[in-house]
């Protein structure tokens, strides 16, 4: 096996070990969260549905993660460099989505704060959307659905107007850290905070979802959606860079959000009516 070919297979393989294991994880976690004496317990069962869910959103939502790795993969080549890349920003990745899922968990049984967070997560959901719709009519093609889109996303920039003092205070808009060459372990650590840094929307979008879908399948999603970008990046960077960039990805995801958001406003609304005695 030439050097090349090693430095492509071990990196993919290591990928889909870092899934599995991963998972493994996420499966332990759910069961000591279903330890504590709550009124509903998370049900670990896989429905294809909704991972499918999981990982489209995921995708959907790491444009910049795609960008940014793909800048950093180019700056730090090499096996051990791309082994640290994987196994850092997996595991970040994964302790981000248990974060989530933890703060949810403990939340659902205080109406008054799963309100707020359903409610701020659905604000930032808005503001993806805009991101989305903006980039999708700068991109210049679908000309028949520019009209539609420019009406929508006028709405959502009200709604932002409104919301962007309280929503920059909570997850301000970070901009890409410059991308430098590092060391192994450097490069190991950097890798795992860049889903925290550039995925804090992301993840607080992933809230209003956890009422619909089933949770496990949902995060088994996201797990995948990781895996099968960090392989696509890692065998043709600059393609898997421009299809999370597509026009019609672009669409589709703006109106999801918006259609995440608005469902995440009803179960507000729902436990807001419940709180009064309605």
């Amino acid at each position: 096996m030439t050097s090349a070919t090693r430095g492509q297979i071990i990196p993919l393989f290591l990928t889909v070990v870092a899934f599995f294991g991963l998972s493994l994880a996420l499966y332990a976690f759910i069961h000591i969260l279903n330890l504590f004496p709550t009124q509903t317990k998370i049900i670990t069962q896989i429905r294809p549905v909704d991972v499918l869910v999981g990982m489209t959103i995921y995708l959907k939502t790491s444009i910049d993660f795609a960008i940014f790795i793909g800048n950093l993969m180019r700056k730090n080549t090499g096996l051990k460099k791309r082994i640290a890349i994987e196994f850092g920003t997996a595991a970040g990745n994964a302790l981000g989505t248990l974060s989530i899922l933890a703060v949810w968990f403990f939340l659902k049984g205080a109406p008054v704060a799963l309100l707020v967070m359903i409610v701020i997560a659905s604000l930032v959901l808005f503001r993806m959307a805009q991101e989305s719709f903006e980039e999708f009519l700068h991109k210049g093609t679908f000309l028949q659905f520019h009209k539609s889109v420019s009406f929508l996303n006028q709405q959502v920039k009200i709604i932002n107007k409104v919301s962007k003092p309280f929503i920059n205070f909570i997850i301000p808009n970070l901009s890409l850290i410059s991308v430098k060459k590092m060391s192994f372990f450097p490069l190991l650590f950097f890798s795992f905070t860049i889903p925290f840094i550039l995925g804090l929307d992301d993840f607080a979008g992933y809230v209003p979802l956890f009422s619909i879908v089933n949770v496990f399948s949902f995060s088994i999603g996201v797990f995948l959606g990781h895996m099968l970008l960090n392989i696509g990046l890692f065998i043709m960077p600059k393609k898997t860079t421009s299809l999370v960039e597509n026009p019609a990805i672009l669409l589709l995801g703006g109106l999801a959000f918006v259609g995440i958001a608005s469902w995440g406003f009803y179960e507000a609304f729902k436990i807001l009516l419940s709180l009064l005695g309605f």
